[in-house]
């Protein structure tokens, strides 16, 4: 592993080797480029839109999200925008775990341009094309990270595609809702949707937050609490199960505080508070303790004592939007050859996205009347976070690795 410059300087400058750019173009080389890229812009173009039907300024999206401007919002950031990350994010670590080949090429493009069809049909096409283009995209894409594994025998990691065949099944189930006229339960099948990408944070983030910590901060001492990983799992699950299924408070409450409590004490143990100015790894840290913030606001939810949405926007801003911008920074400097230090573009963006979690989870909880202003501004942030990231990261994800290196 790399290790961080600990000037704090070199943290805010241009964290790549002196040498000529890399020519020719490499977009469709690794499954990270072009789903973080397309990702990403979506993300803000998104957001955008979102904030505009609000206004008043946009009309409301066509039948694939039956008309309704929160169902599209709520699908697209879930299945859209978050769903791109997850499977550029799998491919890529993929063939780092495998030694195998992840779609590349024509295929890889291929899967793009049923990705960015999925979005256009769910915004204006008819409700059949909508769940023909939009539907065909997890699967086929569970399914090839599958074949990957399944050819180098890597079990370790079957929990993760099946996962990602689940969150296929749950897009599904989605669009059934569509046909079937149930808004409702639409947009309660979101909210399983979204329960995926923050129960791959928590594990993931497990595997790999500890090891980069202490690879980039020599003599960094830390606790693991190795004996909490199976009854933080089980909690989160069983937690993540209840939100849902929308089980009672008495039962959803207790559930949720115990999950956040067991975080807390994780997160706590890792001292992320200490890394010092090292913004590649405290982005990281950060997201991770969105985690038992928001199970606790569940809870607290569960019991009526915060208003509706603050726990699903904690999840979803803080927990799932901070840790992709933190791995999409991290995982697109190392794969195309770059140190792992963040220049300014990357902490202005990591800046960005945390403000809009804090503006859209906690302003609320401060002035509820003032609830459209603070949605206003965690949208422009999140649109500006976003958008940084793309104008930055768009030549280095279009060209070769500046190592020379394929991928």
């Amino acid at each position: 592993m790399v290790q961080i410059p600990l000037s704090p300087s070199s943290l805010h400058r241009p964290a790549e080797p002196r040498q000529a750019p890399p020519s020719g173009w490499a977009l469709f080389a690794l499954g990270f480029r072009p789903f973080y890229l397309c990702g990403a812009l979506f993300a803000a173009v998104a957001v955008a839109v979102w904030a505009g039907q609000l206004a008043g300024l946009l009309p409301p999206p066509g039948a694939g999200a039956m008309g309704l401007a929160l169902l599209w919002h709520a699908h697209e950031m879930v299945f859209g925008f978050a769903a791109a990350i997850v499977v550029g994010f799998l491919f890529t670590a993929g063939r780092a775990w495998t030694g195998v080949d992840t779609p590349a090429g024509p295929a890889l493009a291929a899967l793009t341009a049923l990705w960015l069809a999925g979005r256009v049909a769910m915004w204006s096409g008819p409700l059949w094309l909508a769940t023909l283009l939009d539907g065909l995209f997890l699967p086929l894409a569970a399914l090839a990270f599958t074949r990957v594994l399944r050819r180098a025998g890597n079990r370790r990691n079957y929990p993760l595609a099946l996962a990602l065949w689940v969150y296929g099944a749950v897009n599904l189930l989605f669009h059934a809702c569509a046909w079937l006229g149930e808004p409702g339960l639409a947009l309660r099948v979101c909210v399983a949707g979204l329960a995926l990408p923050v129960l791959f944070v928590v594990v993931i983030g497990a595997r790999v937050l500890p090891m980069f910590t202490t690879n980039a901060v020599p003599g960094f001492r830390l606790k693991s609490y190795p004996g909490l990983g199976k009854p933080i799992l089980g909690a989160t699950i069983l937690a993540l199960l209840a939100w849902v299924l929308a089980a009672p408070g008495w039962l959803m409450a207790p559930l949720a505080a115990l999950a956040g409590a067991l975080l807390a004490v994780r997160v706590a143990g890792w001292r992320g508070y200490a890394v010092g100015n090292r913004p590649i790894l405290w982005i990281l840290h950060l997201a991770y303790a969105w985690l038992p913030v928001s199970f606790l606001l569940l809870a607290a939810s569960a019991l009526g004592w915060v208003m509706p949405g603050v726990a699903e926007h904690a999840f979803a801003v803080g927990v799932v939007g901070t840790a992709i911008i933190a791995m999409i920074t991290r995982t697109a400097l190392g794969h195309t050859g770059r140190r792992l230090a963040a220049g300014r573009a990357e902490v202005a963006a990591y800046w960005l996205v945390v403000a809009a979690a804090v503006l859209r989870v906690l302003g609320p909880l401060v002035w509820p009347a003032g609830f459209l202003h603070w949605l206003y501004g965690a949208a422009l942030c999140w649109v500006l976070g976003f958008t940084l990231y793309a104008l930055a990261y768009a030549p280095r994800l279009a060209r070769p690795r500046v190592d020379g290196r394929p991928g």
